[in-house]
């Protein structure tokens, strides 16, 4: 490290900081053997995006719209925003100071006990794994609209194929891949807002001013009770699912004691805009009744639906070929965040040192061959069906997600208090949630209750009307697995809950290098930098 470039990081320090030479030359090391900070700040914009915007909402709407109706529906996917949105507030003070690659896993093991840390990184790396085997099998759903002689699994096999070789490449390729494909998909929902209000009021074939008549149809606007209400939050939950990884993201990020900020900031209008506007245009132009809307097959999806209505032939297959994308995309999300997450288990010893190894891009390779192995699950389409395959992996990552929120909430709150008692100044932290200590609370308390209660469905599912095992499975397995994998690692190891002096808020805290500093004045410089914050603010 030259002088020059020291001085530089002295300067770009608060005075709060303990900055030597030693310090900083260890940092530089560490960034030389770890994992490669290769993700801009355009990428990392549009890769939390694209962790938003998923199979949940193209594809599990029908499910949700038909179990719920469209006001249980519309309250559901905003409880969950909210909840969403608390969650990110609190990942977001720990990954801005601490940005590592197992982001609130690595919290949890450090900041709660080394035994949850354990449970809670297998238990969100099955889920990254489950999710990519979700995303394939949604991409046979979609395959078989056009219906075109081609076996499905060939299909999945392809598409997996090409998300192994974009991940092993650099994390410079995973982020180039991800920005277009979740731009396009920005543009999809944004037009299919706009389309969809104009075919409600009118713009139509055949079907006239619709207005709210479908709120006010049957049973609508609540269908199925308590029961419906409550089964649609495990569909919001596997929705909304990937929001928290921008903290994984936050490991590889250029200076993410600027850019993640800005990606947390604007979370809450991402979900507003493409997830509430979404939900609530469906739920005015498609009725809950519609036939076949809850069998997970593309062309009876609320978004193919809706374009039909316009009466243009090529408009479903338009809005399918994007939601296939839409898939590659998720895939391709799962599969990098579930990668640093195994190799993240290896460097805390709770996995084989294998996963650790890097390429010379800085890649962890093993754990990335690992990781796309377990999605050959959805090869089993072929035996139980796609669109029964698909709900049972939608139910288990949903859970597994809230699973994950509660210990964002749990860390989140423990950080904050041993950061007071540890006599730390609050101004070190780049980012501050200004609703602590409620935030973190109402985080674990919200989706304890969810996980708790969203399974009613399962007591009165089954085709007799009586008791679904196969589906109380899928909403409730990972609680006692969780219990499981947390108790056994405490009883192996003789973990104890980390006190509060003794928690460890300065290994992987991120001070800015002088490259970030020159990259944070080209960035906000000008007419340039002027329009860049306002494309920044929107996307």
């Amino acid at each position: 490290m030259t002088d020059k470039d020291l001085a530089a990081a002295r300067g770009a320090q608060p005075a709060t900081y303990d900055v030597t030479e030693k310090s900083l030359e260890d940092v530089e090391h560490k960034r030389k053997v770890d994992l490669k900070r290769g993700l801009t700040a355009r990428q990392v914009q549009m890769i939390a995006i694209g962790g938003t915007i998923g199979t949940g909402l193209f594809l599990g709407t029908g499910k949700s719209l038909s179990t719920g109706g469209p006001g249980s529906m519309l309250i559901a996917y905003a409880i969950v925003g909210v909840i969403v949105y608390f969650t990110m507030l609190s990942l977001g003070e720990m990954s801005t100071y601490i940005p590592v690659a197992g982001s609130f896993n690595t919290y949890a093991n450090r900041f709660v006990d080394e035994g949850l840390g354990f449970a809670l990184t297998w238990n969100y790396w099955f889920n990254d794994a489950v999710s990519v085997a979700s995303d394939l099998t949604a991409a046979q759903i979609i395959w078989n609209y056009w219906k075109i002689d081609f076996p499905g699994w060939a299909l999945s096999l392809i598409f997996l194929v090409f998300l192994i070789a974009i991940n092993a490449i650099d994390v410079k390729a995973y982020g180039e891949i991800e920005y277009w494909l979740s731009l396009l998909k920005v543009i999809t929902i944004v037009l299919f807002i706009i389309i969809g209000i104009c075919v409600n009021l009118g713009a139509n074939k055949g079907f006239g001013y619709i207005g709210f008549q479908y709120w006010k149809l049957g049973d609508a606007p609540f269908v199925g009770g308590i029961g419906g209400f409550a089964s649609v939050f495990v569909t919001a939950a596997f929705a909304y699912g990937g929001t928290e990884s921008i903290g994984i993201t936050a490991g590889e990020t250029k200076n993410p004691r600027k850019n993640v900020p800005r990606v947390i900031r604007n979370v809450f209008w991402r979900i507003l805009m493409f997830y509430i506007m979404s939900i609530f245009v469906i739920g005015i132009d498609v009725p809950y009744n519609e036939p076949n809307i809850n069998q997970k097959n593309a062309r009876d999806s609320p978004f193919t639906l809706v374009f039909k209505m316009t009466g243009f032939e090529v408009a479903p297959s338009f809005i399918n070929a994007v939601v296939l994308t839409s898939v590659i995309s998720a895939g391709n999300h799962a599969l990098f965040a579930g990668t640093r997450l195994l190799y993240t288990l290896g460097e805390h010893g709770h996995a084989p040192k294998i996963f650790t190894k890097l390429t010379k891009n800085r890649v962890p390779i093993y754990s990335l061959l690992t990781t796309a192995a377990i999605s050959c699950v959805c090869f089993a389409s072929s035996f139980v069906g796609t669109g029964t395959l698909w709900n049972w992996l939608q139910n288990l990552v949903g859970v597994s997600n809230q699973i994950s929120w509660i210990a964002i909430g749990l860390t989140s709150y423990r950080f904050r208090k041993a950061f007071e008692i540890q006599g730390k100044n609050l101004n070190e932290l780049p980012l501050k949630s200004p609703l602590y200590p409620y935030g973190p609370i109402f985080v674990i308390v919200a989706n304890s209750v969810l996980v708790l209660v969203q399974g009613w469905s399962s007591f009165k599912s089954s085709p007799s009307g009586g008791f679904d095992f196969v589906s109380f499975l899928s909403y409730y397995i990972q609680i006692p697995m969780m219990a499981i994998m947390w108790l056994g690692w405490k009883f192996l190891k003789g973990t104890k809950v980390v006190k509060y002096e003794e928690m460890d808020l300065e290994t992987d805290r991120y001070y800015d290098t002088a490259e970030d500093l020159r990259d944070s004045a080209k960035e906000s410089g000008g007419v340039r930098g002027f329009f860049k914050r306002i494309g920044q603010f929107f996307f």
